[in-house]
């Protein structure tokens, strides 16, 4: 399967202002890409790359004042399967758990543990641990939140989300993250693509998606609490403890977004 994949976001800045933008495919997919994705700019400005402490590959520059307009065009080379899953996935005990999954147990800016954790345990105190505890969290944050772009919100956390009980992708990914670290299990935030193919006309608005990974049996494993099924042509951009980590744009001053555009559409 082929895949076009790209973004258009257009701003209008007061004065020259710093950004920095996480937007390109992540080095783990990079070896998929039949066509970079590179970053451009109009008008161009000279780019500095570099990555971050959870190894995302961001680009930092300075934007303009005026229209300013940041794109990628990429075409990505998929296996045209769904995503994998591994039912049977053991779950760790905390003291034999790899170091380097311990920062992925800690509450962060979204996933408030602290404030949800005798709550997780209520509800999934008594599942099977491994695979079937976090496809319950996912099972009941999918039941439990109604998806809304107009109740988008910067700021919700994932108590927040379970009280509201509304949210976009983000708000899901956050508060089943946040159940599964207070149930013990590493869980972190990632943010990318995720295309409509395979599903019923009319398709929405193309836009970014974000799901979680959990570290199971030695390995991370995909979960997606939004839609909750297996979905074709996933491709990460970023990952994080939550989307605090992982802005797909940041920007040092006062703008407007114009224009914001995502695709992932099938090629021939």
């Amino acid at each position: 399967m082929r895949v076009s994949i790209g973004c258009r976001l257009r701003y209008s800045f007061l004065q020259p202002t710093p950004l920095i933008a996480l937007l390109n495919v992540h080095y783990s997919r990079f070896g998929d890409l039949e066509r970079a994705d590179y970053l451009v700019t109009s008008p161009s400005v000279p780019l500095e790359s570099y990555r971050d402490g959870f190894g995302n590959w961001c680009t930092r520059l300075m934007a303009p004042a005026g229209n300013f307009c940041l794109s990628t065009d990429g075409i990505f080379r998929d296996t045209g399967q769904p995503d994998p899953s591994m039912p049977g996935a053991r779950q760790h005990a905390v003291q034999d758990l790899p170091f380097e999954t311990l920062v992925f147990l800690q509450g962060s800016r979204y996933c408030d543990t602290d404030l949800l954790s005798e709550e997780a345990w209520r509800l999934f105190e008594t599942s099977d641990a491994g695979w079937s505890r976090v496809q319950a969290i996912c099972d009941f944050v999918h039941a439990h939140v109604r998806f809304d772009y107009m109740q988008a919100k910067a700021t919700r956390t994932a108590s927040q989300t379970l009280a509201e009980g509304q949210g976009v992708c983000r708000d899901f990914a956050h508060l089943a993250i946040a159940l599964c670290r207070c149930m013990n299990i590493p869980a972190r935030y990632c943010t990318g693509y995720l295309s409509d193919i395979g599903e019923p006309l009319p398709h929405p608005p193309g836009d970014f998606a974000a799901w979680m990974e959990v570290f199971l049996a030695g390995e991370w494993h995909m979960f997606d609490p939004r839609n909750n099924k297996p979905r074709f042509a996933r491709i990460l951009i970023a990952r994080g403890r939550d989307a605090a980590d992982v802005p797909l744009t940041q920007t040092f001053g006062q703008n407007t977004l114009m224009e914001f555009k995502v695709w992932t559409d099938e090629l021939a």
